[in-house]
């Protein structure tokens, strides 16, 4: 049950997160956010505010922002559809319900003959299924369409769509979700840094165990190891590869204090002497961390990536769902320090997978973009869309791959 809970709330704030940085920069940009929602399928709560409707679904597997201009296509209503018109005292259409599961009480039944809900936002129709007159029903910039699910959204006119918003507002607003996720990586870092305190791998001071063979030759805590067997040591790093092959013994040489001295020390039977690298519990080392730690991450996926270009493509370098599940239960078990670590690592991954430029991730359409800024005028709509649905058949057939791998590799 730890290891649901922990899942689901990690996966919920990368989604928030992630989502709410396209959702910021829309708003900001003049594009109308018609959905934020935070999972996937079935709508479990729904509720709207400010022209956002905010839905809460089933499964926690992501998220989406939907902006004007994007997935309007179930806004299409065809000629001889039936819907009911909930109108104001002055005539004019304030809500539209398409869908079965929603009744308005005192609304107008119309089978409709022609709906523009883009420029002209009209509706035309025969009242009642009267079809000795056809009517005409003049829309509110802000009204609202209940869809077929029973989800209430406000409608998509062409002054607040995704496509109208000026090309660098665009290029921002796909790029804040990434951009988020690499600002929560940092903070997730920050507070494992001010919770644990940052080890100082590139120094060669050390922490002595007491009792340890360090501590009786004679080795103090804050003494900087500055060779091993006459090898030179710039860091922790080194000195913990020159101790990892096993050694009857080895000499080291100290700088303590102002004075250089020479140690030999008899390793235990595993092979350790007791030092630990120095950490640092001061605010500046845990804030430093936070962003080294990202650009550490960050380096490592994108060389992790790289490989995978140009040494052989590997599913199991990659996680779906449940191989996330799988080691959040691993870090789960280690603690909330564990759980925070693992978050902020999530986070950098997420970020730059969506910077992959294949289309339907954010990369993707930031690359569409800069097509668009270069060509002086966008793709056509037709062409975009067929980019768009090649993208989703990459991602769907990765997906499917990648969790029948993380099945196969828990069995």
């Amino acid at each position: 049950m730890t290891t649901i809970i922990a899942f689901i709330i990690i996966f919920g704030i990368l989604v928030i997160v992630h989502e709410f940085g396209h959702y910021f920069f829309a708003k900001r940009s003049g594009i109308l956010v018609r959905e934020f929602s935070v999972g996937m399928g079935p709508k479990l709560l729904a509720f709207r505010r400010n022209n956002t409707t905010y839905t809460l679904r089933l499964l926690p597997l992501g998220g989406y922002v939907r902006m004007a201009g994007w997935q309007d296509e179930d806004d299409e209503i065809k000629p001889g559809t039936q819907l009911t018109l909930e109108t104001n005292p002055t005539g004019e259409v304030t809500r539209i319900n398409t869908s079965d599961k929603v009744t308005l009480q005192g609304g107008i039944p119309v089978q409709v003959s022609h709906v523009d809900l883009v420029n002209d936002l009209v509706v035309e129709g025969y009242e009642n299924g009267d079809e000795s007159e056809l009517k005409t029903w003049h829309v509110n910039h802000d009204a609202t369409i209940i869809e077929s699910d029973g989800t209430e959204v406000v409608i998509a006119p062409a002054d607040v769509q995704f496509q109208n918003a000026s090309i660098g507002k665009r290029i921002m607003t796909n790029f804040a979700g990434p951009m988020n996720n690499f600002i929560l990586a940092i903070l997730a870092f920050m507070v494992v840094g001010f919770m644990t305190g940052v080890q100082q791998l590139d120094s060669n001071a050390v922490q002595v165990v007491a009792s340890e063979p360090a501590a009786k030759a004679g080795l103090k805590t804050n003494d900087h190891i500055t060779a091993i067997n006459g090898k030179k040591m710039k860091d922790y790093n080194a000195i913990l590869t020159a101790l990892s092959k096993k050694q009857k013994s080895v000499t080291l040489t100290i700088a303590q204090g102002k004075q250089d001295k020479t140690l030999t020390v008899k390793p235990t039977k595993d092979g350790k002497i007791g030092v630990m690298p120095i950490v640092d519990h001061s605010p500046m080392a845990a804030i430093k961390y936070g962003f080294t730690q990202t650009w550490f991450m960050g380096t490592r996926i994108l060389s992790e990536l790289k490989s995978m270009v140009t040494g052989g493509f590997s599913l199991n370098k990659l996680a779906g769902p449940v191989g996330i599940y799988t080691m959040t239960s691993q870090f789960a078990s280690q603690g909330f320090i564990s759980l925070v670590f693992f978050l902020g690592f999530l986070s950098v991954n997420l970020g730059i997978i969506n910077l992959v430029p294949i289309p339907m991730l954010d990369g993707g359409k930031i690359v569409i973009n800069l097509i668009e800024l270069v060509r002086g005028k966008p793709l056509p709509r037709e062409r975009e869309g067929v980019i768009t649905l090649i993208g989703v058949g990459i991602m769907v057939a990765l997906m499917v791959a990648v969790t029948i791998n993380d099945i196969m590799r828990i069995f």
